[in-house]
């Protein structure tokens, strides 16, 4: 009686399907299949995108220093068409009002100093000095450091947001996890402040210790390019729907001789 059932069991199994289960069947899988495809061809474009982006990036840190881009330049400056320029600036520093955002770096945890440089021409460009370790900050606080003449070369970012990834700043308790540049401009009444600051290098920074002054050249130009293996993958996945679908069509054609 068992062998009966098994036997019948298996029968049933090799039915062929009809002819609407096999419609059905044939739309989901063009459907996934041209979604795969879909996806893989989206990340053959964002890797010409990231190779572009990596060239440009390269090509501007590594270019001669220009001067920073005056203040009637600012509202056009944008990521795309500023980020990581080297440039140059001079004019004084502003001590008593700079700020200490949290950082990890491969010197340790500490802070980035971040002090306002009063431009000549006008405005003010915040300059992140470099790192610093937390004996730094405690010896900083007992010293009255008055307004001086500075000049710094480095790369020019655009400010970070306040939010995302990294714990939002609280300017009342002066702790900063981000560099929100108009949240730092408004804590320390500082007006006319660009959009964008200045990650000090070697040169202008050029501190071994940070437990006793800020050591620039920190900044890391990394962008991770893994569209490649995603384009694979999804390229792949599409291969196995067309593999999955002859295996189904071969199975199929089997049953309905049997039928």
């Amino acid at each position: 009686m068992s062998a009966v059932k098994d036997s019948t069991s298996r029968d049933t199994s090799r039915n062929p399907r009809s002819k609407a289960t096999l419609v059905i069947l044939g739309l989901l899988a063009v459907a996934v299949f041209a979604g795969l495809c879909a996806l893989g061809t989206w990340q053959v474009h964002r890797l010409a995108w990231k190779r572009a982006l990596i060239a440009q990036v390269e090509q501007r840190a590594h270019a001669p220093a220009t001067p920073v881009p005056a203040a009637s330049e600012w509202p056009a400056l944008t990521s795309d068409n500023a980020e990581y320029r080297h440039v140059s600036a001079s004019g004084t520093y502003k001590f008593d009002q700079q700020t200490l955002v949290q950082a990890a770096t491969e010197l340790g945890s500490g802070y980035w100093v971040m002090t306002p440089l009063e431009l000549p021409g006008g405005g003010t460009v915040l300059v992140n000095r470099g790192f610093v370790l937390p004996e730094w900050r405690k010896a900083q606080a007992q010293i009255a450091q008055p307004p001086a003449p500075g000049q710094v070369t480095g790369l020019l970012r655009m400010g970070e947001p306040g939010s995302g990834f990294l714990r939002n700043n609280d300017p009342a308790s002066n702790l900063w996890y981000s560099r929100d540049l108009p949240a730092i401009a408004a804590a320390r009444g500082l007006t006319g402040v660009a959009p964008f600051f200045i990650d000090a290098d070697a040169a202008s920074s050029p501190g071994k210790n940070p437990a006793r002054e800020p050591v620039g050249g920190l900044t890391v130009i990394n962008f991770p390019n893994n569209h490649l293996v995603y384009a694979i993958t999804w390229y792949a996945l599409a291969l196995m729907v067309i593999v999955g679908v002859a295996i189904f069509v071969r199975e199929e054609k089997r049953a309905r001789k049997k039928a």
